[in-house]
């Protein structure tokens, strides 16, 4: 496996020239465009890897599964659902136009910001400290290594977090988020700059590649009909409005973020995780989804 990644990654490394790293969140920025790794958790156990897979970057929207699978361990399916629909919007992560009509919780996903900053609301908890604590906690079950977040990166996301500011008061204004929106604002916004590396991201897959538990000591983090029901929404919705492209050359759950991180879920066989900060148009890592695309077909990944 080793050689293989090896030799994928050589071959990738050329489309991390055509892409571009987030601007909009100047931390992001700094980001070296040239980083590329990967690193591969098997059903079995073994760990491979290769290139730059501990260079540590931020989850950003690679968090949204996990805000969407603490609501749903916090409150079940059914209850989530009527605060989100699960229908892809074939929009951008960010639009503020999310469906033609009047917004109502049916218009919005947890994979787009609107949904996520929904999710934070589902949390359980006496504050929204405790609540982000809670989704830390969590966070690092799934990585399999005590996680934090990156401050800088977080200071950043509040201080340029204009655009999620409107997004945020859009949805209280018209009924879709209870509470404080500058506190619910900051639960997401550290959310987004939890630090991780390939391995992290790998380790969370395969979690969601195993039915809800952990690989090696097989111990059960969440049941597996919330893993149908993340992956589900990773296949249709994942990898922002290029999910169906993704689904098509890939063809297995994913999720992707502006920082440039791929998570991707291969039931019953792998977790893998990616990154490159180099990104295409819709703000998906362009060099990480080359690799994926051509770690699929070399494997027979695809789901379909």
């Amino acid at each position: 496996m080793e050689e293989l990644l090896e030799r994928l990654l050589a071959e990738c490394r050329v489309y991390t020239e055509q892409g571009r790293v987030a601007d909009y969140i100047p931390e992001l920025a700094k980001s070296d465009p040239d980083t590329l790794g990967v690193y591969v958790i098997a059903s079995e156990g073994r760990h491979s890897w290769a290139g730059d897979c501990r260079q540590k970057f931020t989850l950003q929207s690679v968090v949204k599964p996990i805000l969407l699978l603490q609501a749903l361990l916090d409150n079940g399916m059914e209850a989530v659902q009527n605060r989100v629909g699960v229908e892809a919007t074939g929009k951008p992560f960010d639009a503020i136009n999310a469906g033609e009509q009047a917004l109502d919780s049916g218009h919005i996903n947890p994979m787009v910001n609107m949904g996520a900053i929904v999710m934070c609301t589902l949390i359980k908890g006496s504050s929204y400290e405790e609540r982000f604590q809670r989704l830390l906690a969590l966070t690092s079950q799934l990585a399999g290594e005590e996680l934090c977040v990156d401050e800088a990166v977080y200071r950043s996301e509040k201080e340029h977090g204009s655009k999620n500011r409107a997004l945020a008061y859009l949805l209280k204004s018209s009924g879709l988020l209870e509470g404080d929106v500058e506190e619910v604002l900051d639960c997401y916004f550290r959310a987004c700059s939890i630090q991780v590396d390939c391995r992290s991201l790998a380790h969370i897959g395969a979690v969601l590649s195993n039915r809800g538990r952990l690989p090696l000591t097989n111990e059960p983090v969440f049941p597996i009909a919330l893993t149908r029901y993340v992956n589900a929404i990773l296949t249709t919705c994942g990898m922002y409005d290029g999910s169906g492209e993704f689904a098509i050359r890939v063809g297995v759950p994913a999720k992707s973020g502006v920082s440039g991180g791929i998570m991707a879920v291969v039931p019953t066989r792998m977790g893998i995780g990616i990154y490159s900060p180099a990104l295409d148009h819709k703000g998906n890592s362009l060099a990480g989804i080359r690799l994926l695309e051509r770690l699929s077909r070399e494997l027979y990944l695809s789901i379909f």
